[in-house]
């Protein structure tokens, strides 16, 4: 396929996201860039949600996993079904109750100053190591099949890529992306049932003969049961249900949206139809991994190995760019281009937020005025970017896993202290010492570092997979109760209960 062609159309793709931006960020103030002024309608927030999920992680790296996982991605996703529940009906209200803009200034409300600044360094970390994840792969793909033949730099593509994601967002923030996120998701859907359909129609299987290729191929075994195995069921499930609650219920990009609801009830409807949503669409794209497969056996297509192994990153964009024609191939570009930015874009305006609000103190009355406010918000949107770009080398560097793998990997690491700090406010009413908060969530993924490392040789056998986060979210929760020692006995009524 031409790499003009595509360019063509990402270039069209953009301009359509700068002319949403233009309208939707009119008169656009700070509370319109961090709060959409609480007036977004749920059912937009809800579909930009399925493209602030999925990501151009999902639309690559899940199908090609197919491969060597089978289906057992459908554990962890039925998984998400209960973390969601719980984020509507137990971490919403107490957000909505207190009327959050940052949601860490829970934890400054609950444990104080050194928690809630402890809470938004590893929301800011853990999102710019995902966030960067995410785009590292969709311009990594995009560079390999047009940007190397145009002989443009790996790095002056991302450049310019998050220069475009500025251009956007810069003034409009949240008011902007509920609109942006929804446009992208619908594409990204697009993309991916056309992918669908264009195989099927290359294999000559209608609907009934596609469900049959699927089911009956090697790759529909969903349930897996060697508890030793990162695939055992209960690990895939159980982690499904903290990564949701963690990477969604505790993640202020996630949450950011959600609190532009005029109401908690909304917030609610918002998230619940989502989750029944994300189930459907993931069946989708593990069923599009059998079929790329299926696909590339009968046509004897080969495949990219590196040490003898398929580069499963690769299949998807290879099979869509290389054979399956131009339509198929303009969908993939479409739907990938959507998947990715629909993710990445989001998180400047809510790395910026929770910055300006939990370490500039943007809520404290009279520290600054709204034209302060407005520069400074700015400066820190441009500095996320520059940021995010630093991240996104370091990926080219060094990452030789499927990137699906690398976010769920470093999510254990980076979410579970936050699992730990809400659980605790949440569930107990002791107050820690706060000031010994920020070496306790340090301590605890160090440690989970070390056992994940010799998990094998110290249990048998038995490999750590998607509960790390949960393992680590305990490991937290039990330190806070430690530490809870050095203070005088004095516990303190939830405001949030």
């Amino acid at each position: 396929m031409s790499p003009y062609l595509i360019l063509g159309f990402i270039a069209i793709y953009f301009l359509i996201l700068i002319s949403i931006s233009y309208f939707t960020s009119k008169n656009a103030d700070n509370d319109s860039f961090f709060i959409g002024n609480r007036k977004s309608h749920w059912f937009l927030i809800a579909l930009g949600l399925i493209g602030d999920s999925l990501s151009g992680v999902t639309f690559i790296s899940v199908p090609g996993k197919v491969y060597t996982d089978q289906f057992s991605y459908l554990q962890l996703v039925f998984g998400y079904l209960v973390g969601y529940w719980v984020i509507s009906y137990v971490l919403l209200p107490v957000y909505y109750k207190l009327k959050l803009t940052s949601i860490y200034s829970y934890l400054l409300t609950r444990f104080g100053i050194f928690s809630q600044k402890t809470g938004s360094f590893f929301f800011i970390l853990s999102r710019l190591l995902g966030a960067g994840a995410r785009l590292f792969l969709a311009v990594m793909t995009i560079q390999i099949f047009v940007f190397d033949r145009l002989g443009i730099d790996f790095y002056l593509t991302v450049a310019i890529m998050i220069i475009l994601m500025i251009a956007y967002t810069y003034r409009g923030g949240i008011k902007t992306l509920v609109w942006t996120d929804s446009f992208q998701s619908i594409l990204l859907l697009g993309g991916l049932i056309f992918s669908i359909v264009a195989i099927a129609s290359q294999l000559d299987l209608g609907f009934g003969g596609m469900i049959s290729q699927v089911t009956d191929s090697n790759y529909s075994n969903v349930f897996f049961w060697d508890f030793k195995e990162k695939n055992y069921f209960w690990k895939q499930f159980l982690g499904g249900a903290f990564i949701a609650i963690s990477m969604t219920g505790l993640d202020q990009n996630m949450m950011q949206k959600n609190l532009s609801c005029p109401n908690l009830k909304d917030a609610q409807k918002n998230i619940m139809t989502f989750s029944f949503v994300m189930v459907l669409v993931n069946v989708l794209f593990i069923s599009l991994g059998a079929l790329l497969f299926i696909y590339a056996a009968k046509l004897n297509i080969p495949l990219d190995v590196n040490n003898g192994k398929v580069i499963t990153d690769r299949v998807f964009p290879t099979l869509a760019l290389g054979h399956l024609g131009t339509i198929a191939g303009l969908a993939f570009i479409v739907g990938l281009t959507a998947a990715t930015f629909s993710s990445a874009d989001s998180v400047l305006t809510t790395l910026a937020t929770s910055f300006c609000i939990d370490f500039m103190n943007f809520e404290l009355p009279g520290k600054y005025t709204d034209q302060q406010k407005m520069k400074i918000r700015k400066i820190v949107h441009l500095s996320s970017a520059l940021l995010l770009f630093l991240v996104i080398v370091l990926f080219k560097l060094g990452n030789n896993k499927a990137i699906i793998d690398t976010i769920l990997y470093l999510a254990g690491f980076t979410y579970g202290p936050l699992l730990g700090l809400f659980a605790f406010g949440l569930f107990t009413k002791i107050k820690p010492a706060d000031g010994l908060v920020p070496f306790i969530c340090v301590l605890a993924p160090v440690f989970c570092y070390f056992l994940d490392k010799n998990s094998v040789f110290w249990f048998g056998g038995y490999k750590i997979g998607p509960e790390l986060i949960l393992i680590n979210g305990m490991l937290t929760f039990v330190l806070l109760m430690f530490i809870s020692l050095f203070r005088k006995k004095d516990p303190v009524l939830l405001s949030s209960r």
